[in-house]
């Protein structure tokens, strides 16, 4: 019966799960690629970028066990109301929980699968531009590992189920009545154990980046990411608290308008859905201002610019993970958006023009996107403090102004992916049949 429910779902819910399939594809690419990149240079005498690879697929693991799980959760909400009237007909927790891992297993395996043939290609590429820029020797071949399928379909799996699981905990859990009240009234529920594991995350990360800042500046560079990866964390849980407090600072702004008023008052309900794009929102574009400005800030306290092989492979590296996370993020949020198709539509009814509809739309990017600078701001002050004073004796990094604009451009074009476009693109037919 449970794979008869998960492939009910699969069907009924099919564009809510594009964005998790997207999402592990991109991640079997980025960890196949790696990974062969890794086992290619392996044994060869140029030790550091060995090393450096082995770093990189070491990041590509972290970033694939947080992201994947975040997208499968994201549209496993999604199912709320289902799941509560399958327990309302008489199904277990038990029962709703296997049928949701199922599902999860069956977006994965596929969707692992063709990343990790496009990963083969990908890393192929990889090691040839990593030997035109000098940094790999010549000679080096690429050479496919078989065995390798194995463990990136493992761990696609693993962090898909475990996405899926923790998304339906509650509403497997609650009594049907309770939890077909919530997928009513969307009503976003802060649990103390949520926002105590939101504030400890945080806490840890600031406590890391001080223990860290009078370390060598090696050692400072490779905690950096774990201080980033806990406030991030930290962030996500604390997302729909963080929301409403940047709603009722934008209130003000958006008083005079209904436009602004309605933008506002969506996001606040749908707070916690909105949350889960917020890490991975928030570690693109702070991930991309600490690996900048790491570089900016030494070329300007020394003059000198730092050697080009290396500028080309930290911005190479950053752009994968940057482009990794911006996927998730865009899926999140589009995942969001497909769930609101009704609710549009229903605007729509009630007298409001397309245009309306998508400038309210666009009011809750803004906000959204705000909001994710804000926070990146301080994860990446945060996080890069310490290695610009163990490294150059600083505590002011530097980054210059069209750094700032870029990153702003490019998170207020990720977020109006995930939001604007598909909300333009499901309001393109009549109302009606978005209710039908």
């Amino acid at each position: 019966m449970r794979a008869g429910i998960a492939a009910q779902a699969l069907r009924a819910h099919r564009w809510a799960f594009v964005g998790p399939a997207s999402t592990q594809t991109v991640a079997a690419t980025v960890l196949t690629a790696t990974l062969t990149t890794a086992l290619a240079l392996r044994d060869h005498p140029a030790a550091e970028i060995s090393e450096a690879m082995v770093a990189f697929a070491a990041i590509a693991g972290y970033l694939t066990v947080l992201l994947v799980g975040i997208t499968m959760n994201a549209a496993i909400a999604q199912q709320s109301g289902d799941i509560a009237l399958l327990r309302a007909v008489g199904a277990t927790p038990g029962r709703i929980r296997r049928a949701v891992a199922v599902e999860a297993a069956a977006i994965a395996l596929p969707a692992g699968v063709v990343g990790h043939l496009l990963g083969l290609a990908a890393g192929r590429e990889w090691l040839g531009a990593l030997a035109a820029h000098g940094l790999a020797p010549a000679d080096v071949r690429f050479a496919v590992v078989p065995w390798l399928l194995a463990p990136v379909l493992g761990v696609l799996v693993v962090t898909s189920v475990l996405g899926a699981l923790v998304a339906a905990i509650r509403p497997a859990r609650a009594r049907p009545a309770v939890a077909l009240a919530d997928v009513a009234t969307r009503r976003p529920r802060f649990t103390a154990v949520r926002v105590g594991l939101g504030l400890a995350l945080v806490a840890a990360g600031v406590t890391l980046s001080v223990l860290i800042a009078d370390r060598a500046a090696e050692a400072a560079d490779d905690a950096a990411f774990f201080v980033m990866l806990s406030l991030c964390v930290g962030v996500g849980l604390l997302g729909p608290v963080v929301l409403r407090a940047a709603i009722a600072v934008t209130r003000p702004l958006t008083g005079l308008a209904g436009t602004g008023r309605l933008a506002a008052d969506n996001v606040a309900v749908l707070s916690r859905a909105l949350s889960g794009a917020l890490v991975p929102l928030v570690l693109a574009v702070a991930f991309a201002a600490v690996k900048v400005a790491a570089h900016t800030t030494a070329t300007h306290v020394t003059g000198r610019a730092g050697p080009a092989a290396e500028v080309w492979l930290d911005a190479a590296g950053t752009g994968v993970y940057c482009l990794f996370a911006a996927v998730a993020a865009v899926n999140t949020l589009a995942t969001v958006v497909v769930g609101r198709r009704r609710d549009l539509a229903t605007l729509r009814l009630a007298g409001a023009t397309r245009g309306r509809v998508l400038a309210v739309v666009i009011c809750e990017a803004g906000i959204v996107t705000g909001t994710a600078l804000a926070l990146a701001t301080a994860v990446a002050g945060v996080t890069l403090v310490p290695i610009v004073h163990s490294g150059l004796g600083t505590w002011v990094p530097y980054l210059p102004p069209a750094a700032w604009v870029t990153g702003i451009l490019a998170a207020a074009a990720v977020v109006a992916a995930g939001t604007v476009l598909p909300a333009a693109l499901s309001t393109r037919g009549r109302p009606v049949e978005a209710l039908a």
